[in-house]
């Protein structure tokens, strides 16, 4: 059963209670990531939450770790361009000592000076290391292309300038700022009493407040078709080729599950089956699904030779046409579904993904859908929405292509999008 409190001061608690469960795990939200930056402060958000961690009046970093493992728990924290993300996952009964520890963390870190300069040095490194990792990097810069223009295109991380030129007091300030009560929500799952969460963290957050404003942001209508080449002394050549999609919380977003699934989501996908099975031309092909709150893409990702390079690309084109042009047939379309299901059905045993789900719900829903919801969600897509969706996301007008590696000599232009 989920529950939902909100504090009179608009922090949001949201919790489901699973008590076959021997673990919780919990989670401190702010709904704004780093498309909520300024070009000269990208990167703050996760800046802070690495600095969150550095200790606090009452706790040094070094007795925040052994707490935390002293009760064989898990505490960590991620950054994405719409939220950040504080989180615990211990046994039940550390519950209100782990809840207190974050709030400590959330609502009282001191950023000391030293420690800013030492994490300013390891955020330079964790820059350099996706850099050097080609594989997550051509995510990262299609991403960043796909959206060139638009706060959405910020890099999660910054740039090395950014983070060098950051000082203690604009961190201190976006944080007072940005970490919102109404952006907050804390979301627990697992063996968990609803109640007591709320008494746990009423008093704590009550204090919580902020008078900034976000900035309205347009929404990016993508056009034309791009080629990005990022030329890297590369073994393979890496590719990243995408159109536009839904945002998160589209009607449709079921139907779009599926035909990314159909198209590049397992080993029995089209992508998969071609590229790999029949031709054996990649290791790693598959499709995913980039969703925000007013934006999305569907993206195909495959590593290759460069003698193979143009057959790649034509295959990915070929299989996008074929969803537009051509029904699946009923069987593709009820094994990807039963795929789907399973994976959601499957998330159920773990707290953590639980957790992670109603506060995502909370931030891109508003609600909370229930599993049947979900379900029946993917029941209700039929062979003819996947061909309607296929002609709307395929129809040639905004294909992005990303390719890292020796590819200077392929001639790659806009000319070869072509559906």
């Amino acid at each position: 059963m989920v529950s939902t409190t909100i504090l009179k001061n608009g922090v949001r608690v949201v919790s489901q209670s699973v008590e076959h469960m021997h673990t919780v795990s919990i989670g401190v939200w702010v709904a704004n990531g780093s498309r909520h930056e300024t070009p000269e402060m990208n990167g703050v958000a996760h800046f802070i939450e690495h600095l969150l961690f550095k200790g606090t009046d009452k706790r040094s970093a070094r007795q925040i770790s052994m707490e935390v493992d002293s009760m064989g728990g898990i505490l960590n924290a991620f950054t994405g361009h719409e939220y950040v993300c504080y989180y615990a996952k211990v046994l039940a009964k550390f519950l209100p000592k782990v809840t207190e520890i974050l709030s400590d963390i959330f609502l009282n870190s001191v950023f000391p000076a030293e420690e800013i300069e030492r994490e300013r040095k390891v955020i330079l490194q964790e820059i350099k290391m996706r850099d050097d990792s080609p594989d997550e990097f051509i995510h990262d810069r299609f991403h960043q292309n796909f959206w060139n223009g638009h706060p959405l295109g910020s890099s999660i991380l910054g740039s090395v300038n950014t983070i060098s030129n950051m000082t203690r007091d604009e961190i201190i300030a976006y944080k007072q700022s940005h970490y919102r009560p109404q952006d907050v929500i804390i979301s627990a799952a697992g063996n968990v009493n609803h109640a007591e969460l709320v008494s746990l963290v009423e008093k704590a957050y009550s204090d919580l407040n902020s008078l900034w404003i976000p900035e309205i942001q347009p929404v990016l209508r993508h056009s034309g078709k791009h080629v990005n080449i990022c030329d890297r002394d590369l073994e393979q050549i890496l590719i990243c080729l995408g159109t536009s999609a839904l945002p998160q919380n589209h009607p449709d977003r079921y139907t779009q599950f599926l035909l990314s699934t159909i198209l590049g989501g397992g080993m029995s996908s089209r992508l998969f089956q071609e590229v790999r099975e029949k031709k054996g031309l990649a290791y790693s092909v598959y499709s995913y699904i980039l969703s925000h709150a007013d934006s999305g893409a569907i993206v195909i990702y495959a590593g290759t030779e460069k003698a193979n390079c143009l057959e790649v690309i034509d295959i990915a084109l070929a299989e996008m046409s074929r969803l537009k042009c051509e029904k699946v047939t009923q069987n593709e379309l009820d094994s990807a579904r039963e795929q789907l299901k399973g994976k959601t059905l499957m998330s159920l045993e773990s707290s953590e993904s639980l957790m992670i789900r109603l506060a995502k719900n909370e931030i891109y829903m508003k609600q909370q859908p229930t599993i049947e919801n979900i379900l029946d969600g993917f029941d209700r897509v039929s062979v003819d929405d996947i061909q309607e969706m296929g002609s709307t996301f395929f129809n040639g007008e905004c294909l992005n292509l990303e390719v890292m590696g020796k590819a200077g000599s392929l001639g790659l232009t806009p000319d070869i999008l072509h559906l």
